[in-house]
Order: structure tokens, then sequence, then C-alpha cells
């Protein structure tokens, strides 16, 4: 196996997901102002992208090694093109649904085949470590390059000019299945059970060990917290700062920035640091953030806007919490996976996308409600909740994953 050709086709895979999935923010406020849906009913599009990862990531994970990961990424690919072409040509909220039904889907295969074949190319956790959270970071490239590919097609007085983008990305999708069709991957995998119904049930059992059930635990909380805020984004920018349309977008993509020089750096101090060391001050860091940083944004005069140079230092201090929530989940993933054998990585995977799926769509739920009930200027306050659960979280998962590599290293010696 070329390790260097797989490493570059996952990096590709994910960025492409990256544009798709996390334009649900965008797609959020574009259904509220052309197809006239309120808030809560736009949140809905969350939920089926989220429900659809967990559907397929539940269905498909204990298994995927039989089936090959390039196999599954090629079909994953080729379903999201025709979801592209199919919201370009329905253009209703229907299809909207529809679009992140498949997209999601898709991505339930694409992330359990990534996050497997990380184990397959690095050695040890520490480069595990930094793999993991390059790879997250450049799928945060991705989400900002999509505020930006979005409103690049954005017409005012041509409500429809917006879905000319699909075609680009339908493109796009395309040159990453010839990319990936030239990588050449290891076919011996490490398989989780004996058969397929073994494979399954090895991954249900594992929600049995406390390490895993408090971990998943972990990630719903995160991504809670993480989907929350990049989803509403634009929709609080347009609506509390005043932003136009476009600006809104495009500023939400100083989020998606942060978030990627954020997982980038956390990877390089986690191989300096203790991994929970670096969490703790994230987390501190970002509830620091929403406590005395978002309520300045909040009341501050922004004044008359028309471009991204109008708007004032404020504007940008809010999306700067990720910088610090960005290392929280590729560093959380990293500790758990390391620590177990590569045959429970894949069914382990599919635990992990489950129940960050249940957390994104618990999250952009919970804001929605928030906005709609408390006001946009308040929603975001409750994000504090999760944080802090999070850091009681990390307290047992040190413990926990201390035992469970002293128990792999025991292994390892007979």
């Amino acid at each position: 196996m070329n390790k260097q050709s797989v490493k570059f086709s996952l990096y590709i895979n994910y960025f492409v997901f990256a544009i798709l999935l996390n334009s649900v923010g965008i797609v959020i406020l574009k259904s509220q102002n052309v197809y006239g849906v309120d808030e809560v009913q736009a949140s809905s599009l969350e939920a089926f992208k989220d429900i659809s990862i967990m559907i397929a990531s539940f269905l498909i994970a204990s298994f995927l090694p039989r089936i090959g990961y390039k196999r599954g990424m090629m079909a994953a690919l080729a379903l999201v093109a025709v979801a592209c072409l199919t919201m370009y040509f329905g253009n209703s909220f229907v299809t909207a649904k529809l679009l992140f039904a498949l997209v999601g889907a898709s991505f339930g295969v694409i992330k359990v085949a990534v996050y497997s074949a990380i184990g397959l190319v690095t050695d040890g956790q520490s480069e595990h470590n930094s793999l993991m959270s390059n790879i997250e970071g450049f799928f945060m490239f991705g989400i900002a390059l999509a505020y930006f590919l979005f409103p690049a097609f954005n017409v005012e007085g041509r409500p429809d000019a917006w879905l000319n983008v699909y075609w680009l990305l339908a493109g796009l999708v395309i040159v990453a299945m010839l990319l990936l069709s030239r990588a050449k991957f290891d076919k011996n995998y490490e398989v989780p059970g004996t058969n397929l119904l073994d494979d399954f049930m090895v991954m249900i059992r594992l929600l049995a060990k406390v390490l895993v059930l408090i971990f998943v635990v972990s990630a719903l909380l995160f991504v809670m917290i993480e989907q929350g805020i990049m989803t509403w984004l634009p929709t609080f920018n347009n609506k509390v700062l005043n932003l136009p349309e476009n600006v809104a977008i495009m500023m939400a993509s100083i989020l998606a920035i942060s978030l990627g020089v954020g997982r980038i750096i956390g990877g390089q101090l986690a191989k300096k640091y203790s991994w929970v060391t670096v969490l703790v001050i994230c987390i501190v860091g970002a509830m620091a953030i929403v406590l005395f940083v978002l309520p300045q944004a909040v009341n501050a005069d922004i004044g008359a806007v028309e471009t991204l140079a109008d708007v004032p230092l404020i504007g940008y201090a809010f999306p700067i919490v990720g910088l610090f929530i960005a290392p929280i989940y590729p560093l959380l993933n990293s500790a758990v996976l390391s620590a177990l054998p590569q045959s429970l990585h894949s069914p382990m995977s599919g635990l992990i996308i489950i129940f960050s799926s249940l957390g994104g769509t618990l999250g952009s739920r919970m804001i929605g409600v928030l906005f709609k009930e408390l006001g946009a200027d308040k929603a975001f306050t409750y994000t504090l909740v999760p944080m802090v659960l999070l850091l009681v979280a990390l307290y047992f998962l040190q413990k926990l994953t201390k035992k469970e590599r002293a128990k792999k290293r025991a292994k390892a010696q007979f």
C-alpha cells in the first residue's frame, strides 16, 4: 500500500464533503429567504443530514472492511454527484432535504473509511493524533471555501442563481473519484468478527465498555457545540449583526478558518503536551469567549455594511472561538481510537459518527428553538452547558484511556 497516495485521497475526499455537508447553514438561510420556511422548519435540514449519517454508519460501519474502504468511498462519491444534480433541477425545500439525506448517508461511509484508514497509515499515538488533527483541519478549510463559493453564485434579484454552485460541486466530486481510483489500498484489513452478523455485534458490544460510553457522550456534547454555532452563525450574522446576506455567509467562514487553524495547531501541541492538558485549556478559552466576547458583539453598533472590509473588528471576534473548540474533536477521537486494537477501529468509527451526528442534530435543533423563542442574541450563550459537561468527562476519559493502552501493550508482548 502506498501510504502517501492513500493519505492524499483521504484529504481530498474529506475536503469535498466539508463543502457539501457544512453548506447546511447556508441552505438553512436560503430556505428561509427563498422557500419561505421558518427557523424551526429550516433546522430540519440538519436532521436529514445527521440522521442519514447515523443510519449509514450504523448499517455499514462494522463490515466496511469486508467491502473495502476504496470501493465504499467510490460508491459514496457517485451518490453525491447524483444528489447535487437533483438539488439543481429540483429547486425546492423538499429536494434540499433529499440532498442532505444523500450527502449524509454517503459521508457516513466516507468518514468510517477515513477514520479506519488513518490507523493503517500511521504508527503510534502521536502520529495518529497529528494526522487525525490535520485531516480534520483540512476539512475546516473546505467549510471555509463553501462560505465563499455559495455567495459567488448568489445574485441579487435572481433567487435561483445560487443553485448553479451544484454543477461545480458535482464536478469536484467527479475529480475526487478520479483521484481516489488511483490510490492503492491494502486489501488485507483486520475485520472485527468472523461473519457479517458478528461484525455488527462487535460494534454493539463496544457500548458496554465504560471508556466507549463516556467517549461517545463526550463526542455528542462537542458536536452539539460546534454544529450549533456553525449552522446558525450565518443567520446570527444576518439577523443580529444586520449584515447583508452574502456578507453574513462569508463572515461565517472566519469560524471555519479558525477551526482549521486550531485543529492543525492542536495536532502539533499534542505532540509535546498531554492531550488532556491541551483540551482543558481549549474548553476554558472557549467558555471565556462566550462569556465575555459574545455580549460585546451582540451589543456592538456595526453600522452600514456592504462588503467584508466594512465589518468592524468586533464582528470578527466571536468566530475566533473556533481556535479553542477546534482541537477537541480530533484529539478525543484519536485518544480513543489509538487506545483500541486496529480490528475495532471500523466499528468504533461507526459509533463516533452515530453519536456525533446525533449531537449535530440536537445542537442545531436546540439553537434553532432558542433563536426563535429567546432571540438570536441569547441563543449561543447556552453552549456553555455542554462545555462544562465536557470538562467533567475529560477527567474520566484520561484515566480510562490509560488503562486501555496498558491492556493493549500487555497483549502485544505475548
